[in-house]
């Protein structure tokens, strides 16, 4: 069954906007053939592309190409003057979709000689969420509504016992209850040295974001401007606020805050909140949509785009896709996340939630070649049996990497919860989507891919990579010291770690490689040698490791010394201490 929207909560709310019953034209992409007599000019990009999109392609070399120029809008009143509704149109793929059910339209707008071809991509009827209401089946649970939608809806009822009672304190930036999903990858590493998305732009592409506008989680991104703006491409014009929770739970996974409950792993990045898909039904249209959302992310100048979205089949077989179609690019909206990347935009993709489903591949976009897509593991960093898996139809490794998908906190429109725990690879996506904006904005010299591949090599698995995890789970503050040159140290080989800062205020970060997995025992002493805390012992594993030490900020100032000790050998490393 189809990914549309690659998660499962467990509990949410069926919204009586999907039980409209109405019943809604056809729709249609109108090919065009050229871009003839355009207004529009590859000399003078200052008219489509936004200062920050120009900027964009001058920092990397990317030049202005012709599929940048929009649509010609003369073709456009052309097909809008036949009565028939025109949604959107794609530039990058030259084409506008229409709605109508008027034969004879039709007919003449297939006789204009710019108009290459006209393709059926939603049929007219009945969504499923139409037939629930007329046989008054009316669901209540979000497994129901999101087995109508596609998405993985065979979670155990016993993940309900998530801990919301934990401890929240005792986390340098407040994390609260998203301090694993932050830790695991080290996104906490980043934030430490001052990257928390300042500066960046990410857009999401999703099926709505219901109540961002009202919710507290999100007050911080409003009171400081980071909302930049919104677009449904699905009803143009259209309240997004209004539509579903699924974005809403996206965005706050990257951009929510909550004093001492909730800290999201971009929080300061600035966002467009772009409705592409529509959740009531399944058809390719939506395949287009992304894609002219995707256009207006890159024209307005987005660094960063978050698709917790995924396409195999569709009410309507004849637009199936077949797993011999996931070589990166066949599916239109493979090619459109490609397109985006060629022009700078790092993508990140979830993988789907198949594994345990007759399809058990990941679908499109997430078989793009130049894009991240990104896998679930639960808090323990294990594969999530739902997982979508690769490789693709061409023997590519995907995902390319995980984060945690399971058990993720999110956001919630549940009276009485202000956040609650879900699974879902649409839920690692947006983890990883927004630390991999904050390990870019460290470095804005590189380019997306360049961003990529060190995300990549930063990973668990990075030298033994598989179909459940791709490259395994990255360690962002290993892809931080890859980035900026810097040799990590193999705690085995050289007998020795990284240890930053130095000198340090309130945390210090280990970070080293290990042939093996055996524990290690932590001891910081002073330059008496007595002891100032009580020795640690961590685990280890083969590969890269990061351990955090925190609330050092009240040791006086002065020489210390950090004692580490494995495998019957000790060694020493000597850090200071300074005022904030």
């Amino acid at each position: 069954m189809t990914k549309k929207i690659c998660f499962t909560l467990i509990i949410n709310v069926i919204f009586s906007f999907y039980l409209l019953a109405q019943v809604a034209p056809s729709k249609y992409w109108v090919m065009f053939t050229d871009k003839n007599n355009s207004p529009y000019s590859i000399s003078n990009p200052s008219a489509f592309l936004s200062q920050k999109a120009i900027d964009r392609r001058l920092k990397y070399g990317i030049p202005i190409q012709m599929n940048d120029l929009p649509v010609n809008p003369w073709y456009i009143d052309s097909v809008r003057n036949t009565g028939v509704t025109v949604i959107n149109w794609s530039k990058w793929f030259n084409f506008v979709t229409i709605e109508t059910d008027d034969t004879l339209a039709l007919s003449k707008i297939n006789s204009f000689p710019f108009v290459k071809k006209i393709q059926m991509v939603a049929k007219k009827g009945e969504t499923k969420a139409q037939k629930r209401q007329r046989t008054q089946i009316i669901d209540t649970t979000i497994k129901n509504k999101e087995k109508k939608a596609g998405s993985q809806n065979n979670t155990d009822n016993a993940s309900l016992s998530f801990n919301l009672n934990k401890t929240k304190d005792n986390y340098n930036y407040n994390y609260g209850y998203a301090e694993n999903q932050v830790t695991m990858i080290a996104c906490d590493y980043l934030h430490n040295l001052g990257y928390r998305g300042e500066g960046m732009t990410i857009a999401v592409l999703d099926a709505g974001f219901w109540s961002v506008d009202t919710l507290t989680i999100f007050d911080s991104l409003w009171i400081n401007g980071q909302i930049l703006g919104t677009r449904d491409f699905v009803k143009p014009g259209n309240n997004v606020f209004k539509e579903s929770t699924h974005g809403m739970m996206v965005l706050s996974i990257m951009g929510g805050n909550l004093p001492n409950i909730y800290l999201g792993t971009a929080p300061k990045a600035n966002y467009w909140l772009l409705r592409s898909e529509d959740a009531a039904t399944e058809y390719i249209i939506e395949e287009g949509n992304w894609a002219v959302a995707a256009e207006f992310a890159d024209s307005v100048g987005a660094d960063v785009i978050n698709s917790s979205l995924g396409y195999t089949t569709f009410y309507d077989a004849t637009q199936n896709h077949t797993w011999t179609e996931l070589d990166g690019n066949t599916a239109l909206v493979t090619r459109a996340a490609d397109i985006a990347a060629s022009k700078g935009i790092l993508v990140v993709n979830s993988a789907g939630n198949s594994a345990n489903e007759p399809w058990k591949y990941i679908g499109t976009p997430a078989d793009a070649d130049s894009i991240l897509t990104v896998g679930a593991v639960d808090e323990n960093g294990i594969y999530a049996y739902f997982s979508s898996v690769g490789p693709t139809a061409d023997g590519r490794i995907k995902p390319d990497v995980c984060a945690q998908g399971m058990n993720t906190v999110v956001a919630s429109t549940i009276g009485g919860y202000e956040v609650i725990a879900g699974n879902g690879t649409s839920f690692s996506s947006p983890v990883m989507a927004g630390a991999i904006t904050c390990l870019w904005q460290t470095n804005l010299s590189l380019n997306n891919m360049e961003i990529i591949k060190a995300v990549k090599e930063s990973a668990s698995q990075y030298n033994n990579p598989d179909s459940l995890l791709g490259y395994g789970i990255p360690n962002l503050a290993a892809a931080y010291l890859i980035l900026s040159n810097k040799k990590i140290l193999n705690i085995d080989n050289d007998n020795d770690i990284n240890v930053f800062p130095n000198p340090f205020v309130d945390n210090i970060y280990l970070l080293f490689s290990s042939s093996d997995t055996h524990s290690v025992k932590i001891e910081i002493v002073d330059i008496t040698g007595k002891s100032i805390r009580k020795p640690e012992l961590f685990q280890i594993n083969t590969g890269f490791n990061y351990i955090n030490i925190k609330d050092l900020n009240n040791l006086s100032e002065g020489m210390y010394i950090i004692n580490i000790s494995y495998n019957k050998k000790t060694f020493s490393k000597k850090i200071f201490k300074s005022k904030r």
